[in-house]
């Protein structure tokens, strides 16, 4: 089930961006739904482009389940491709270069913690993903960013500065939820 489950993950991404850039592609969605009826149940995701050496494309996503999962990947694709704010739209030129990468995550859990220690000791590197609150203010990084911040004070200083707040924010005690994902990225 893994490997057809990572084929079809990815070749309904890949076929997104395709159709987003106008790039000829052809994926019959029906049948797709019709031999995996499992993207039809609610489900959040994170399409992440990156080109050769893993450099970052685009990287779109939904933290909570609020449509079906193929809708969502159609969606974040797309999104990771065109409107991703940091990039400018992937090209036709640019489309067979990208390696596509699709997260399915599980529903964020709260995390009840009094201090930065106590945060550390519940918080497992490598594989929980986070979500940061405070006020007006959020952000996330999916598991996979504690390969390129490998430390606990590395990847909260950078997930607070992602959410606009200074490097230290974890002094205010802001609200962390943490995720796992499923991952599955091209070959």
């Amino acid at each position: 089930m893994d490997n057809i489950k990572k084929k079809t993950l990815l070749t309904l991404a890949r076929a997104s961006i395709a159709e987003a850039v106008g790039v000829e592609y052809s994926l019959d969605t029906k049948t797709l739904l019709e031999e995996n009826p499992w993207l039809e149940e609610q489900g959040a995701s994170f399409v992440t482009l990156t080109t050769s050496g893993d450099r970052l494309r685009g990287c779109i996503g939904s933290i909570i389940a609020h449509r079906k999962l193929y809708e969502d990947i159609i969606h974040n694709a797309k999104s990771a491709a065109m409107d991703d704010p940091r990039f400018p739209s992937l090209t036709q030129k640019e489309f067979d270069g990208i390696t596509v990468e699709v997260s399915i995550l599980s529903e964020p859990e709260p995390l009840e913690y009094d201090s930065i220690e106590e945060l550390k000791s519940k918080i497992r590197v490598g594989i929980d993903g986070v979500v940061l609150k405070y006020g007006v203010y959020q952000a996330t990084f999916l598991p996979q960013v504690w390969d390129q911040l490998p430390t606990f004070e590395l990847f909260f200083s950078h997930l607070c500065q992602k959410a606009g707040m200074e490097a230290d924010c974890l002094s205010r005690i802001p609200e962390i939820l943490t995720y796992q994902v499923e991952e599955y990225k091209e070959d």
